[in-house]
C-alpha cells in the first residue's frame, strides 16, 4: 500500500448542536445516513459522536481533494463501526467515483472527541499496482 492523501478536520460540538437546534431533523437527515444516526442516537454523548462523523466526512473530502460540490452529498460518505469499535468509511455516489479514479484501495480513519470538540484524520491508500480494491469491501 502507498499513501496517496491525508485529510484532517476538527468540529466544534457546540456549533454542531446549534445547527441541529436551528434546522432539526432535516439537517440530521441531510448530513448523516440512517446507520450513522442510529449509532449516534444510542450513545450517551450523542453530539460528540455526531461531531466525530461530521469531522470524518470533512477529512475524507480532503483526501479526495474536493469540497461539497459537483454532485457530492454528505451521505455519500458513511462511517460505520466494526464490532471492535474501529470506524470504517463506506463511499457511494460521486465520492466513490472520485476514490476509484484516484485508485484508492482504502481510506483509514481515526476519530477522537471530548465534550467540546471532535477531530478526525483520514488517510487514502492505494495498492502499489494502482488498482482500487473497493472501499469498505
Amino acid at each position: 500500500m502507498k499513501i496517496v492523501a491525508h485529510g484532517v478536520d476538527m468540529v466544534d460540538c457546540g456549533r454542531l448542536q446549534q445547527s441541529i437546534d436551528r434546522h432539526g431533523r432535516k439537517f440530521l437527515e441531510r448530513v448523516f445516513t440512517p446507520v450513522e444516526l442510529e449509532y449516534c442516537q444510542g450513545r450517551k454523548r450523542r453530539i460528540e459522536h455526531l461531531a466525530g462523523r461530521f469531522a470524518a466526512k470533512e477529512a475524507v473530502l480532503k483526501v479526495l481533494g474536493t469540497g461539497w460540490r459537483n454532485g457530492i452529498n454528505w451521505t455519500d460518505i458513511e462511517v460505520r463501526n466494526e464490532p471492535s469499535g474501529e470506524p470504517k468509511v463506506y463511499l457511494s455516489g460521486k465520492c466513490r467515483q472520485l476514490a476509484d479514479q484516484m485508485g484508492l484501495a482504502k481510506i483509514l480513519i481515526s476519530i477522537s472527541h471530548i465534550s467540546t470538540h471532535a477531530i478526525a484524520s483520514a488517510i487514502g491508500a492505494a495498492e502499489d499496482s494502482g488498482h482500487a480494491l473497493g472501499i469498505g469491501d
